[in-house]
């Protein structure tokens, strides 16, 4: 039998324990290192694609190798997984309604990731916030618009350097793997970055704030907006995947 005056300790290791069970692994300090080192690899990578100083072939293969070894290691330092129930809608006090096109923006066009900075197509959706200015402010509140990351894993890439003149497309993106789904997520025409290579994330987690960097994106005749691409990698290799569907049914956080 356990003694009265044990009770109220116990109690109080057991609230302990509940709580740190719903931090993040980087709060509890998992053993993320493996998982850091191998975004830098892949971080390098994915540059040298975007930039073409990679045959097709060899990219190809290492893409896989990085993403099977970060998806084995993200799991065995215990890092959490969040199912796609638990995606969030990926700009801070917008909605669906924000989506260009109701969604028809989406065009596949013959994209390959392998192409880099010189890809064709559009896989992907432009979620635009009210700018009439082209500030990078929204119209209603004078503030900027927090990116959010759409689903949990480990940023594997990311450009925090753009300056008006240069070719770069995507100017300052992040590109975020979520081994639970095999997802890979680009958002692109940040401002500021709030993470780094080798950060783990939750749903709903600030990574950026809307921009408007990068080739297109920086001229006036394009409203201001977040580029946003899914990326399905449960085969081993990038291919692109429609998410307005997701979209739709994501959390919204205000």
């Amino acid at each position: 039998m356990t003694r009265p005056h044990l009770l109220r300790p116990l109690a109080i290791l057991f609230i302990t324990l509940l709580l740190l069970a719903a931090l993040s692994p980087q709060v509890l300090g998992v053993d993320t290192d493996r998982v850091r080192a191998l975004a830098g690899e892949f971080d390098t990578l994915n540059t040298r694609i975007r930039d073409n100083q990679v045959g097709k072939a060899e990219a190809r293969e290492r893409f896989t190798e990085l993403v099977q070894a970060l998806s084995r290691e993200y799991r065995a330092a215990g890092a959490a997984e969040y199912p796609a129930e638990s995606w969030c809608f990926p700009l801070k006090g917008y909605d669906y309604r924000a989506i260009g096109g109701r969604g028809n923006g989406y065009q596949l066009g013959g994209y390959d990731y392998f192409a880099g900075n010189r890809h064709s197509g559009h896989p992907s959706h432009d979620i635009f916030i009210r700018d009439k200015r082209q500030t990078g402010l929204d119209d209603r509140t004078g503030k900027s618009v927090q990116v959010l990351s759409m689903t949990g894993g480990v940023v594997v890439a990311a450009e925090k350097q753009w300056q008006p003149g240069s070719r770069l497309r995507g100017g300052k993106y992040l590109w975020i793997l979520d081994p639970a789904t095999q997802s890979l997520v680009y958002y692109a025409h940040n401002a500021d970055l709030h993470v780094k290579v080798g950060d783990l994330v939750r749903p709903g987690d600030v990574i950026a704030e809307v921009g408007r960097t990068g080739l297109n994106a920086y001229r006036k005749r394009s409203p201001t907006h977040l580029h946003l691409t899914l990326l399905s990698v449960a085969g081993g290799l990038p291919v692109a995947r429609n998410p307005y569907r997701i979209l739709l049914k994501t959390k919204l956080t205000e």
